[in-house]
């Protein structure tokens, strides 16, 4: 492979602009993040602690293996939405290391209004569960939640996607030999009840973990009946007379180490089948694309530079270098895993939509995994584009996208608009995992264009109707709209809607991709059939 050339100045005036701005932007995502680590309120967590309880976040840590690494998904989902509730959506999950082999690590907090379930939680369980399915992950559940916050019930109970999927997903991943193992840790009410209950094997905590369709209050407004917690659902009465759970634990930490003890009994771990090579790292800083991406989202990023410092030595063998130059196309390896890369490098013509083609058919058929860099505004338009057959090729683009059976990951480095969005493998086309640096934004457009495009709509309106505005009336209609689609395509309205499953900082990519492609060549390759490509 070729050592690609870069030649930024790290000590020019605009370079140490952007580095300063970018900085900015790190610090507010690790803001965002320790919200999201702190869980529920200082009261909830101090009256965890004063019953001997682990906090979510600690069980975890005592769960996977001893300086192992947590990838975690979704950690800002649902910031903002709902009052009292933080980053998070009342729900821990990502892949750890337990017993030597990844599982999804799924964990309700109970310390976030008693760990229920609101829509967008059953939203990031079910990403979880979707992501452990791919991946043939081992699940286990944390649980401790009082199931469905009622006043949400629209976004919890009709639909597909929603809590009933969670049960759904359960049995079909158990059934397809996907172990589920769970731990009742705290009261679990009604669905709470339900996920324990359809695992492949559930520990419970004595005097602490119970389980019931409905609890004490209920059963006495049913049926009169007076019952306690421990008779309706605790541990011993599930352990010994109902049959429910499986292993009756002392404590949290206790519960935790009797599943390490039934993880470590699941079998052989599967092994890579891809030739990892020595990780190298990068010949240019990495630290140095903080001054590359420049701090005005209109002006455009030289992503050769990018890659010149996320690919193992600086290594890339391009693909087509003198073709279709406005995507990058080639070979290269991060932390020792060769990937093929498919980067944005200014707006999409056909030539480049057929080099993408060519290029994704080559990766396919030689069983390279796929990286989607995208920093696109769209495809050309105009008569001479169209003429060229934009839109044909364009779609075998897209379609040998969509169609390739290889490991395939999103990273969205800058913006990522309209089709050139799904072109790069967005969110509907279903990539293994999909990440956004703090910088990265997508709408249907961007917000320039959409102010422009709906103030001509006016101009036609007022036309048509025989009026007319002033300048500065046209501007006051185009600034709330321009408003509305920066907000839209932030990268933090991505993570709260889980439209992404992670927005990470740029130096944080190399070990998030090495986790990630590990977990992917662990499973046996599959075959790509392709759809018609339009001749």
């Amino acid at each position: 492979m070729a050592v690609m050339k870069s030649d930024i100045s790290t000590t020019s005036d605009e370079y140490r602009r952007n580095a300063s701005a970018y900085r900015e932007r790190i610090a507010d995502l690790h803001r965002r993040r320790a919200a999201a680590m702190q869980g529920g309120p200082e009261r909830a967590r101090r009256l965890h602690k004063e019953r001997k309880q682990l906090l979510p976040r600690e069980r975890i840590a005592a769960l996977i293996d001893p300086g192992s690494p947590f990838l975690e998904f979704s950690q800002l989902a649902g910031e903002g939405m709902h009052e009292g509730v933080p980053p998070g959506a009342s729900i821990i999950t990502g892949v750890g290391i337990v017993s030597g082999r990844p599982c999804m690590i799924i964990a309700n907090d109970a310390t976030v209004k008693g760990g229920t379930y609101y829509g967008i939680t059953c939203k990031k369980h079910v990403r979880a569960q979707h992501f452990a399915w791919k991946h043939r992950l081992p699940c286990i559940t944390l649980v401790q939640s009082g199931g469905a916050n009622l006043p949400d019930q629209p976004g919890i109970f009709p639909d597909e996607g929603q809590f009933g999927s969670i049960f759904y997903n359960q049995i079909r991943m158990s059934g397809e030999g996907i172990p589920q193992i769970a731990i009742v840790h705290g009261p679990s009410t009604a669905g709470g009840a339900y996920m324990p209950a359809l695992c492949d094997e559930t520990v419970i905590v004595r005097n602490q973990g119970a389980m019931f369709l409905g609890g004490p209050q209920l059963v006495y407004a049913a049926t009169k009946e007076e019952v306690g917690v421990e008779e309706l659902g605790g541990g011993e009465m599930h352990s010994r007379v109902s049959g429910v759970t499986d292993h009756l634990a002392e404590n949290d930490s206790h519960a935790i180490a009797i599943t390490r003890d039934i993880v470590a009994n699941l079998g052989d771990i599967p092994q890579q089948r891809w030739q990892v090579a020595e990780p190298r790292p990068p010949r240019f800083d990495p630290n140095d694309i903080y001054g590359l991406i420049s701090a005005d989202p209109r002006v455009p990023t030289n992503n050769r530079d990018i890659i010149a410092r996320l690919v193992d030595d600086s290594s890339f063998h391009e693909f087509k270098p003198l073709y279709g130059d406005t995507l990058i196309t080639g070979f290269a390896r991060i932390m020792g895993f060769e990937i093929g890369i498919v980067c944005n490098n200014g707006v999409l013509f056909s030539e480049s939509a057929l080099k993408a083609t060519h290029f994704i058919d080559l990766c396919c058929k030689r069983g390279i995994p796929l990286l989607f860099m995208a920093d696109v505004t769209g495809f050309m338009v105009g008569r001479e584009a169209e003429e060229g057959g934009i839109s044909k090729h364009g779609a075998k683009m897209i379609t040998a996208m969509a169609s390739a059976d290889v490991p395939k990951y999103t990273l969205i480095i800058g913006n990522s608009y309209g089709a050139g969005y799904m072109s790069m493998c967005g969110r509907p086309m279903k990539p293994n995992a999909m990440m956004m640096w703090p910088n990265g934004r997508s709408a249907i457009m961007g917000p320039d264009q959409a102010a422009n495009t709906l103030a001509m709509v006016r101009d036609e309106v007022h036309k048509r109707e025989g009026t007319t505005w002033t300048e500065e009336e046209r501007e006051a209609y185009r600034a709330p709209v321009r408003q509305q689609f920066e907000d839209f395509a932030n990268a933090y309205n991505f993570a709260r809607n889980i439209w992404c499953d992670m927005v990470i900082d740029p130096l944080e990519t190399r070990n998030v991709m090495a986790l990630l492609l590990d977990l992917a060549g662990r499973l046996p390759p599959k075959e790509t059939r392709v759809g018609v490509l339009r001749m």
